[in-house]
């Protein structure tokens, strides 16, 4: 299978990337830079992409960032809300249509090369809070994809049924060298550990049973304070 990966430097989307060169699939990756404040996500892909040797491409749109507001990833003015997804305050991290835009381009790639599919790492702990991560998104936008040209391109997602903790599982198994992945959405020098992603990425190291090797800030709560303020972590 030849594949383009909707690449984001993420945990998710890096897991993704050594599970289809495992599977000895052919891959390229493409990051999209629309303006998110943690853009520092781009400059771990592109390192991740040359330590693959894989081929890299990041498509600029960084001039449509004044069309996606609403978002604290998009809009400066707007506070990066801290704590679990669970919470109602996660809703300001959802960037409108992300996933549609992100996936268009890579299909364009994708037909352009005559590849067989886009991929991208949407998984199942994602649909409570992002509405372009839910199944039946996906199911229309693949339909639609595949009409989209004479050379039928489909949507893979793997990790639709799969927890962001079975994600982790699957890349210590895989020799993902998970720190040098970003997740955070502050954009600083290293991971804030407070934020929602940081929440979620640090419970899924936890819930897997895996060593959280991510450098997280020097003010960042531990992960038992995590615990005893309830923000949905389950126990040691």
């Amino acid at each position: 299978m030849n594949a383009i990966v909707v690449y984001s430097g993420g945990l998710d989307s890096t897991v993704l990337l050594y599970e289809l060169l495992k599977n000895g699939h052919e891959v390229a990756a493409l990051s999209v830079n629309y303006g998110q404040r943690h853009d520092k996500e781009i400059t771990c892909a592109a390192a991740l992409c040359q330590l693959l040797g894989i081929e890299h491409r990041v498509a600029d749109l960084s001039g449509v960032v004044s069309l996606l507001g609403g978002s604290s990833l998009t809009d400066p003015a707007i506070a990066v809300p801290e704590g679990h997804y669970a919470e109602e305050s996660m809703k300001q991290t959802v960037v409108p249509n992300r996933n549609m835009i992100l996936l268009s381009l890579a299909a364009g790639w994708a037909i352009s090369r005559k590849a067989d599919c886009v991929a991208y790492a949407a998984h199942a702990g994602d649909h409570a809070i992002y509405p372009d991560c839910r199944e039946e998104f996906t199911d229309a936008l693949d339909k639609t994809i595949r009409m989209a040209d004479w050379h039928e391109v489909f949507v893979h997602r793997p990790y639709v049924q799969m927890t962001k903790a079975g994600i982790v599982a699957r890349g210590a198994e895989l020799g993902v060298p998970f720190e040098k992945t970003w997740s955070c959405y502050q954009g600083g020098d290293k991971h804030c550990g407070r934020c929602g992603t940081c929440i979620e990425r640090r419970e899924a190291f936890h819930l897997a049973g895996v060593e959280d090797p991510t450098p997280y800030a020097d003010n960042a709560p531990a992960l038992a304070d995590l615990i005893a303020n309830d923000w949905n972590l389950p126990p040691c």
